[in-house]
C-alpha cells in the first residue's frame, strides 16, 4: 500500500477507534418525543408597573426560549396556555428543580452608584424598595454591609453580552465579564465614583441582580476623576464555581423577564412516541438499511460490500459525534440522518459508476486504476453536493431555533460523517480488495467490470431527452398547477405546533399504556392527538382545537381504555412553533437557499444555480400541495421532511450539473442541450441506484414504522420521487432555457470557441449571440 493509502487507513482507524470509545462511554441524549422529560408550568405575575397580560406572557415566552437554548436543551416545547401560563417541556434535563429555578428567575440586572454606608438595621429586614423620590434604596452587599444605592444608571437592556471565564493567572478564578452597549454610560458612572478617595464607599459601584447585590467593586485607584473606565466592560467576581458563573452569564445575556414568573407545576412526562412506536421505528429503519445494503452488494458486489461496511462506520461516527457534542436526538433530527444516509449511499454509487465508466472506456484496465479514476472523477460532485448541504445546515443552526435548529445539528453531523465514510473508509476497503490477486484474476467480482443494465440499455437506445426541453417544463408546470391548486381549494391543515389547540389531562381508573390510549383516540377520530403519561394513572392529551362535544368523545375513548376517565385539567394552548420561531426558521431557510445559489453560481454558472433553486421550489410546492389534497397535517414532522426534501433536491441537481460542466469543458463547441442530454444519460444509473437505495429505507418506515412515522415517510417518498424527476426534467431544461435567453440578450457566454481566462487559466467557451 502506497503512502497516501496508509495515511487514509490510519486516519480511518483513528476515527473509528475514537468513535467506538465515545459510543461506549457517552450516552446520546434523547428528546422528549423519544424518551420523555420534565414538564414545568410557569405562571406570570403582575407588578406595579406591568400587567401579566397575553402580550407580556408572549415576551416572557421568547426570553425563556433563549434561556433554554443557552442551557443546551435541544428542541424544547414551549407553549402559552391562556393569558398568563407557559408550559415548558424539557427533554434530557437531569435536574428539573435547577432548570425551574433558572427559568423562573427574573434576572433584572441594574448598575447603581453607591451613595454611602447605611445605618444598621432597626429590627426588621429591609424590603429593598425605593426609599426616596430619587430612587435611593438600601441593600446589603456581598459581605453583608448595608449600602445606600442611587438610581440605576445601567440595566439589563444595556447589556451587549456576558461570558463566564476562568482567570488562572490573575487569581480571580471563575468570573463573569459583562459588555455594555453604551460604553459612555459605564465611563460616566465609574468616572463619578473615581472622584471619591480610595476606601470611601462612594468609590464603589453596585451590580444588582434581582434585588441582590452580587458585586460592588471599588473603582481602581489608577482611574482618574471624570475619566472613568472606557471600553464599556466590567467583571463580576465573587468566588463563583464554574456552574454558578455560567448560570449567571446565561441569565444576564439571556435578558430579563418582562414580568416575574412562578412555577405552579412540575412533573415528569413520558415520551410523545410510545415504546412500541419507537421499537417499530427502529425495526423499520434496521430493515430498510439492511435491504439497502443487500441491494448495493448485489449491484456492486465486492465494492458494495465495502460500501456496506463504510455505512456501518458512518452510523458509528454519527452516533459518536452526536454524543460528544451533547446534542439531543429527536424525530426531526432523525430526518437529518435519513437524508445523510442517502448522501453516503449516493457518494459510493457516484464513485462506483465513474469506475465502471473507466472500465468501459479502456481496453484492459485494472481494478485499481478504474477505482482511482472513479474517486477522482466523482470528487467534485460529492464535494459540491455536500458543501451546499453543509452551508444550509450551518445557517439553520446559527439562525433558527427549536426543531429546525435540531435538524441543522444532525444534518451537519451527518454530512461530515458521510464524507468520511465515502471518501476515506470506502476507499481504504475498496483499494484493499482490488489489490488482492484472486480479485485481480476475477475482475467481475469487483462489480466494476460490468457497466450495468441501465447503462447498457441507455447506450443501445440513446434517447434524446433534451431535444425539446420546453415540453418537460410544460409537464412540470402542469403538475405544479395541479398540486398547488390543492392549497387554494383544500387549504393547509396546520398542526397543533402552528395553530395551538387544547390540552386535556385525565385521571384514569387503571393504569393505561400511552400507546393503547393513542390507538383508542385514533379510532375515535383523533389520529394526530399527542398522548403522554404524566404520573400514576394520568394521561395528558394535546390536540387541535376541540368543540365540547369532541372533548366528550376524547374522554369517552380514554374512559373505555382505562376504566373511566376524570378530567383534571382543560386548557387552551398557543402554538409551540411561535411567531418568532417561525420567522427565524423562514429567514434561516431563505438565507440558506441564497447561500446555496451563490455557491452554485460561483462553482458553475448563474443559470445552473438559478435552475437548481427553481427545481427546489418546484419540489416544495408539489409536496405541500399533495399534503393539502390528502388533508395531511402540516406540523413539525412535515417541516423536518420538507427540509430533507430540499437537501435531496439540491444534491441531485448538483450531480447532474457537475457532469454537464465536465462534458462542456471537453466538448467546447457542442450545444448545451446535446451536452445536457449526454450528462443525464451518464448520471442516470447513479440516479436510479441511489433512488432505489433510499426508497428501501423510506418504504420500510412507511409500512413498519407505525402511525407516528407514516406521514413523515410518505412526505419523504413523495419528495424522493419528485426530486429525482425535477433534477432531470425541471432543473436541466430550466438551465437550457436560461442559457438560450442569455444568448438571445447577448449578455452571456455559451459553448463555442475556447477562451482562456488570465486569472485561473481555466478554459471557457464563447460563441457570438444569435
Amino acid at each position: 500500500m502506497k503512502r497516501p493509502g496508509r495515511v487514509r487507513a490510519l486516519f480511518a482507524l483513528a476515527v473509528i477507534a475514537v468513535s467506538v470509545f465515545i459510543a461506549a462511554t457517552v450516552p446520546v441524549r434523547l428528546g422528549l418525543d423519544l424518551r420523555g422529560g420534565t414538564q414545568i408550568v410557569l405562571e406570570t405575575r403582575s407588578t406595579p408597573t406591568t400587567d401579566a397580560d397575553g402580550e407580556a406572557t408572549d415576551r416572557t415566552l421568547e426570553v425563556l426560549r433563549g434561556r433554554i437554548d443557552a442551557l443546551g436543551v435541544a428542541e424544547p416545547t414551549i407553549v402559552r396556555s391562556g393569558d398568563n401560563r407557559i408550559i415548558v417541556e424539557l427533554p434530557g434535563v437531569q435536574d428539573p428543580r435547577e432548570a425551574a429555578d433558572v427559568l423562573g428567575r427574573t434576572a433584572q440586572l441594574s448598575v447603581h452608584p453607591v451613595l454611602g454606608a447605611a445605618a444598621p438595621e432597626s429590627g426588621r429586614p429591609d424590603s429593598g424598595e425605593p426609599r426616596a423620590a430619587g430612587g435611593e434604596r438600601v441593600l446589603p452587599d456581598e459581605s453583608g454591609e448595608r449600602l445606600r444605592l442611587g438610581a440605576a444608571r445601567l440595566t439589563g437592556q444595556d447589556v451587549e453580552g456576558a461570558e463566564a471565564l476562568f482567570d488562572q493567572q490573575g487569581g480571580a478564578g471563575w468570573h463573569v465579564t459583562v459588555d455594555f452597549e453604551d460604553g459612555k454610560g459605564w465611563a460616566r458612572l465609574t468616572g463619578e465614583a473615581a472622584c471619591h478617595p480610595a476606601g470611601d464607599p462612594q468609590r464603589r459601584v453596585a451590580i444588582v441582580l434581582d434585588d441582590k447585590v452580587i458585586s460592588s467593586p471599588q473603582v481602581d485607584p489608577s482611574v482618574s476623576c471624570g475619566a472613568g473606565i472606557t471600553g464599556g466592560a466590567t467583571q463580576i467576581t465573587g468566588s463563583f464555581s464554574s456552574d454558578e458563573a455560567r448560570e449567571l452569564a446565561l441569565l444576564i445575556h439571556g435578558g430579563a423577564l418582562p414580568v416575574p414568573v412562578e412555577t405552579v407545576e412540575q412533573r415528569t412526562v413520558g415520551p410523545t412516541l410510545g415504546a412500541e412506536a419507537i421499537a417499530s421505528s427502529a425495526w423499520a429503519a434496521a430493515m430498510g438499511t439492511a435491504l439497502t445494503a443487500v441491494f448495493i452488494v448485489v449491484v456492486y458486489r465486492l465494492m458494495g460490500l465495502a460500501a456496506t461496511v463504510a455505512l456501518a462506520c458512518y452510523a458509528l461516527v454519527s452516533y459518536a459525534a452526536l454524543a460528544a457534542l451533547g446534542a439531543t436526538l429527536t424525530l426531526p433530527g432523525l430526518a437529518g440522518f435519513v437524508l445523510t444516509i442517502g448522501m453516503a449511499v449516493d457518494a459510493n454509487v457516484l464513485v462506483f459508476e465513474r469506475a465502471r465508466e473507466e472500465y468501459g472506456a479502456r481496453n484492459r484496465p485494472s481494478g485499481r486504476s478504474a477505482l482511482t479514476a472513479g474517486f477522482k472523477g466523482a470528487f467534485s460532485a460529492i464535494a459540491d453536493s455536500n458543501i451546499t448541504t453543509l452551508i444550509a445546515a450551518v445557517l439553520l443552526f446559527l439562525l433558527a431555533s427549536g426543531p429546525v435548529r435540531g435538524f441543522g445539528v444532525t444534518l451537519g453531523i451527518g454530512v461530515l460523517a458521510s464524507m468520511i465514510s465515502a471518501l476515506v473508509v470506502t476507499r481504504v476497503l475498496a483499494e484493499f480488495a482490488v489489490a488482492r490477486r484472486w480479485v485481480h484474476r476475477r475482475p467481475r467480482w469487483t462489480g466494476l467490470a460490468s457497466t450495468g443494465r441501465v447503462r447498457d440499455h441507455l447506450t443501445r437506445r440513446d434517447p434524446q431527452l433534451m431535444r425539446r426541453p420546453r415540453r418537460w417544463l410544460a409537464v412540470s408546470a402542469a403538475v405544479l398547477v395541479l398540486t398547488a391548486s390543492g392549497i387554494a381549494v383544500r387549504g393547509l391543515n396546520f398542526g397543533v405546533e402552528f395553530t395551538g389547540g387544547r390540552l386535556l389531562e385525565y385521571a384514569t381508573g387503571t393504569s393505561v399504556d400511552p400507546d393503547r390510549a393513542r390507538a383508542a383516540l385514533a379510532d375515535a377520530g383523533f389520529p394526530q392527538a399527542v398522548v403522554q403519561s404524566s404520573g400514576d394513572n394520568r394521561l395528558t392529551v394535546r390536540t387541535e382545537e376541540l368543540t365540547n362535544a369532541e372533548a366528550v368523545r376524547v374522554a369517552d375513548a380514554l374512559g373505555e381504555a382505562g376504566g373511566g376517565a376524570e378530567k383534571v385539567r382543560d386548557e387552551l394552548i398557543g402554538p409551540s412553533l411561535g411567531e418568532e420561531l417561525r420567522r427565524n426558521a423562514l429567514i434561516a431557510l431563505g438565507l440558506a437557499l441564497g447561500a446555496q445559489l451563490l455557491y452554485l453560481a460561483v462553482r458553475f454558472r448563474w443559470m445552473f444555480g438559478t435552475a437548481a433553486v427553481g427545481a427546489l421550489a418546484h419540489d416544495v410546492v408539489i409536496l405541500t400541495g399533495v399534503f393539502a389534497w390528502l388533508g395531511k397535517p402540516i406540523d413539525g414532522v412535515f417541516l423536518a421532511a420538507l427540509l430533507t426534501v430540499i437537501g435531496y433536491s439540491v444534491n441531485d441537481s448538483v450531480v447532474v450539473f457537475d457532469r454537464i460542466r465536465e462534458l462542456w469543458r471537453r466538448e467546447r463547441g457542442a450545444p448545451l442541450p446535446q451536452v445536457t442530454n449526454r450528462a443525464i444519460l451518464q448520471t442516470l444509473p447513479r440516479t436510479v441506484n441511489t433512488g432505489i437505495g433510499a426508497a428501501f429505507i423510506l418504504s420500510a418506515l412507511a409500512v413498519l414504522g407505525g402511525d407516528s412515522l407514516t406521514d413523515f415517510a410518505l412526505a419523504l417518498l413523495i419528495g424522493l420521487a419528485v426530486g429525482t424527476y425535477s433534477s432531470v426534467f425541471t432543473a436541466a431544461p430550466l438551465a437550457i432555457e436560461f442559457d438560450g435567453r442569455g444568448r438571445a440578450g447577448g449578455g452571456r457566454a455559451t459553448p463555442g470557441a475556447p477562451r482562456r481566462t488570465g486569472r485561473t487559466g481555466r478554459t471557457e467557451a464563447v460563441t457570438p449571440g444569435r
